[in-house]
């Protein structure tokens, strides 16, 4: 199974309008995406500007195909605004 880690730091007047958008886009994975197996939301305990997401594919080419799909560019398009950084991390469930 390949794996997607990523942190979003959100600006903080936009931490409200990103969540309900990284929902739908949870939501929007699982259900369109039959390769996508997992899609965890978690929102920093500390820091609520702190956006966390876990992401279980098939494979890459899952992935890739996530990346391709309308639902995830229009997602893309909208919380690029809201977003002060990003850091993503790919690899390989060892289990």
């Amino acid at each position: 199974m390949f794996v997607v880690i990523v942190r979003f730091d959100i600006w903080s007047h936009s931490i409200a309008k990103f969540n309900e958008l990284v929902l739908a886009q949870a939501a929007n994975s699982l259900r369109l995406e039959e390769a996508c197996h997992q899609f965890d939301v978690v929102q920093d305990g500390s820091d609520p500007s702190v956006f966390y997401l876990y992401e279980i594919y098939d494979d890459r080419a899952a992935f890739d195909a996530h990346l391709a799909a309308s639902h995830f560019k229009q997602f893309d398009a909208d919380a690029q605004p809201m977003i002060a950084r990003k850091e993503v991390w790919l690899g390989v469930r060892q289990n």
